[in-house]
C-alpha cells in the first residue's frame, strides 16, 4: 500500500536530488550479470564517467527484477541528464512495480523533457485520478514549480491546459493555467483565465497579478501599475502580496525608490515577511546602497530563510568590494537555486585568477559535482570554462567535447564548442562546428545568428552572411546581438549609414563593449571622429579592460592609446 502523497514526494525528489545517487549501494537480485553491471556503473560514477554509469545502470536495471536497481538506473539517468537511458529504466521500474507513483512522477517528467506531451499527459493524469481528499488542481498548480525547471514554457502551458481540462470549477487549475499561460507569452489566455478564476473565488488577490503582469506583458507599464495600485487602494485590508507584486512592477520600470516603499510599508504591517526583506536587501544592491544591501543580507541570512539568495548577494558584494577569499567562500556555498552555476564558476575563477590557486579552483569544480550530481554535467563545461580561461585550450576543447557527448541536443553547448574553436583560431573547424549546429537548428536565431557574425566579421562571405543574419533578425527583431550583427554585416558590405542606425540601435538595448567598438569604427569610418571618440571613452570607462575597445583606439586614435 502506497501514501497517497507519494507522487508530491516523487515530484520533490526529481526536483532537489542530489544526496544519495552516489553513496546509496543497490542490489542487482538473482542476476551475476546484473551485479556486474552494478558495479561497472558505480565505478563509473566514481570516475565522473556520467553516460557511462547511466548505460550500465539501464541494461542492468533490464536484466535484473529488482525494483531498487531500476529505481537507481532511473534517478541516476535522470540527475544526469540522460533522457533517453532514464526513459527505458523508468520504463522497467513501472512494469515492475505498475503502482509506483514515484516511478510515474518521473516518467512523467521524462516525456516531457523529450517532447512526447501525450505520455507525459497520461502518466500525470493517473497521479491526478488518486483521491488524496483534496482539490486535484491543487496539484496541477504544484507540478508548475518542477516543469519550470525545465525551461520549456510553451511546452508546460500545452500540458498543464491539458491536464487542467477536467477540472473548470477548480479554482487552483484555473489559476495554474494562467501562470503557464503568461510564462508561455500568451497573455490574452492568461487574462481569460485570471478572471474564471476570480469568479470561482472573487476574494482572492493572486488573479489580479496575473492580470497586472499580461498589462505589463503587453508593453502597458503605467495601466498595469495603476491597476494593481487600485486593487491595493481598494482594499480595507491590503494584501501583503499585492504589495511585493506591486514593488517588483516599480523594480521593472526602473522606479526603485517607489519599490522600496511599498516594501517599507509591507514591513511596517506585517514585521514577519521575510520576503520584504529579501526584497529591500535586493533593491538596496540595485541601488548600489552597499553596505545597507550587506546589513539587509545579514539579517536574512539569519533568518535561516532564502539562504541562497543571501549568500549570493553577500558573494557579489565580496567581489565587487576586492575582498576575493570571503567572496569564495560565499560564493561555494550557493548549492542550488537559479545562481548555483553561476556561483561556483566564479568562484573557481576567483581561485585561480586572483588568488593564484589552479588546483584549488578545479578541486572546488569537482567537490560540487560529486556533491550535486544534477550540476555534474554543467561543473565539466565549467571546467573546460576555466581551462580556456588559463589558456590551455586542448584540455578545454577535450572537456567541451565530452559535454557535446553528454548533451547532443543542447545548442548552446554546441556553440560554446564553435566559439571556443574560434578562439583557437581554428576558423575552419568553428565554422564547420556552426554549419552542423545549422543543420541541427535551421530555425533558431541563436545559431543562425553565431554563424552569420562569424562569416561576416572573419570572411568575405559577407552574401551567405547577410542571408543568416537577416534570418535571425526576422525571429528576433528585438534581439540586441543579432541586431548588432545586422549593423556589422550592412557595414561590411559598405551600407556604413544604414548600418549605423542598426549598431546604435542594439547599442540602446545592450551597454556591451563588442557594440561600442563596432560604432566607434563605423563613425570614424564615416569621418565623425569626435562623436566616435565621445562613444570610445564613454565605453572605455565602463570597461577599461576591454580589447576590443583597446584594438580599435589603436587602429583609429593611435595618438590617444597609452
Amino acid at each position: 500500500m502506497h501514501d497517497i502523497h507519494r507522487w508530491r514526494t516523487a515530484l520533490a525528489l526529481i526536483s532537489l536530488i542530489v544526496l544519495s545517487i552516489l553513496q546509496t549501494p543497490v542490489r542487482a537480485g538473482e542476476t551475476t550479470e546484473a551485479s556486474v553491471l552494478v558495479a561497472e556503473a558505480e565505478q563509473a560514477l566514481a570516475e565522473k564517467e556520467y553516460l557511462e554509469a547511466a548505460v550500465a545502470y539501464r541494461k542492468a536495471a533490464e536484466l535484473s527484477d529488482s525494483v531498487e536497481v531500476a529505481r537507481k538506473a532511473t534517478r541516476v539517468a535522470f540527475t544526469y541528464g540522460f533522457d533517453e537511458e532514464a526513459m527505458a529504466a523508468g520504463k522497467r521500474w513501472v512494469k515492475l512495480d505498475k503502482e509506483s507513483q514515484e516511478a510515474r512522477a518521473y516518467l512523467g517528467q521524462i516525456y516531457f523533457r523529450l517532447s512526447d506531451l501525450r505520455n507525459s499527459r497520461r502518466q500525470y493524469q493517473r497521479l491526478l485520478k488518486i483521491d488524496t481528499g483534496e482539490d486535484p488542481g491543487k496539484r496541477i498548480l504544484e507540478l508548475l514549480d518542477y516543469l519550470r525547471e525545465e525551461r520549456q514554457p510553451e511546452r508546460a502551458y500545452e500540458l498543464i491546459r491539458t491536464l487542467a481540462k477536467p477540472y473548470e470549477d477548480s479554482w487552483y487549475a484555473q489559476y495554474a493555467v494562467a501562470i503557464v499561460a503568461l510564462q508561455a507569452g500568451d497573455s490574452t489566455a492568461a487574462m481569460e483565465r485570471a478572471n474564471i478564476a476570480l469568479k470561482l473565488d472573487p476574494d482572492s488577490g493572486k488573479p489580479h497579478m496575473i492580470l497586472a503582469r499580461a498589462l505589463m506583458f503587453d508593453g502597458k507599464d503605467d495601466e498595469a501599475i495603476e491597476y494593481l495600485a487600485d486593487v491595493i487602494g481598494d482594499s480595507p485590508n491590503p494584501d501583503a502580496d499585492a504589495r511585493m507584486e506591486l514593488a517588483l512592477m516599480y523594480m521593472l520600470t526602473g522606479r526603485d525608490d517607489d519599490a522600496l516603499s511599498q516594501v517599507s510599508q509591507v514591513m511596517l504591517e506585517n514585521s514577519g515577511r521575510v520576503d520584504a526583506l529579501r526584497l529591500m536587501a535586493i533593491i538596496n544592491f540595485r541601488l548600489e546602497r552597499i553596505d545597507a544591501a550587506w546589513d539587509d543580507f545579514e539579517d536574512l541570512l539569519a533568518t535561516g530563510q532564502y539562504r541562497m539568495d543571501a549568500l549570493y548577494y553577500m558573494a557579489r558584494i565580496s567581489d565587487y568590494r576586492e575582498e576575493y577569499e570571503r567572496a569564495v567562500r560565499l560564493y561555494r556555498e550557493v548549492r542550488w537555486g537559479m545562481n548555483t552555476i553561476f556561483s561556483q564558476r566564479r568562484a573557481s575563477s576567483l581561485l585561480a585568477h586572483q588568488l593564484d590557486d589552479v588546483d584549488g579552483a578545479f578541486q572546488l569544480l569537482d567537490e560540487f559535482a560529486e556533491a550535486s550530481p544534477n550540476h555534474a554535467v554543467d561543473m565539466v563545461v565549467s571546467k573546460a570554462q576555466l581551462l580556456v580561461s588559463l589558456d590551455r585550450y586542448d584540455e578545454g576543447l577535450e572537456l567541451f567535447d565530452k559535454a557535446v557527448k553528454y548533451r547532443p541536443d543542447d545548442e548552446e553547448m554546441m556553440l560554446s564548442r564553435a566559439a571556443l574553436l574560434l578562439e583557437m583560431d581554428r576558423l575552419d573547424d568553428a565554422i564547420a562546428q556552426y554549419r552542423k549546429s545549422l543543420e541541427r537548428w535551421p530555425n533558431s536565431a541563436l545559431t543562425l545568428n553565431a554563424l552569420g557574425y562569424t562569416l561576416a566579421d572573419r570572411t568575405d562571405q559577407f552574401d551567405e552572411a547577410e542571408v543568416l543574419i537577416r534570418r535571425a533578425y526576422e525571429l528576433q527583431p528585438d534581439n540586441g546581438a543579432i541586431t548588432d550583427s545586422m549593423g556589422w554585416i550592412l557595414y561590411k558590405v559598405g551600407r556604413k549609414q544604414e548600418g549605423l542606425e542598426f549598431l546604435e540601435k542594439a547599442y540602446a538595448m545592450i551597454k556591451d563593449s563588442e557594440i561600442a567598438a563596432h560604432i566607434v569604427e563605423v563613425l570614424a569610418e564615416l569621418d565623425r571622429r569626435e562623436e566616435a571618440m565621445e562613444i570610445l571613452d564613454s565605453a572605455s570607462r565602463r570597461d577599461p579592460d576591454s580589447e576590443l575597445l583597446l584594438d580599435v583606439r589603436t587602429r583609429y586614435f593611435p595618438d590617444t592609446s597609452e
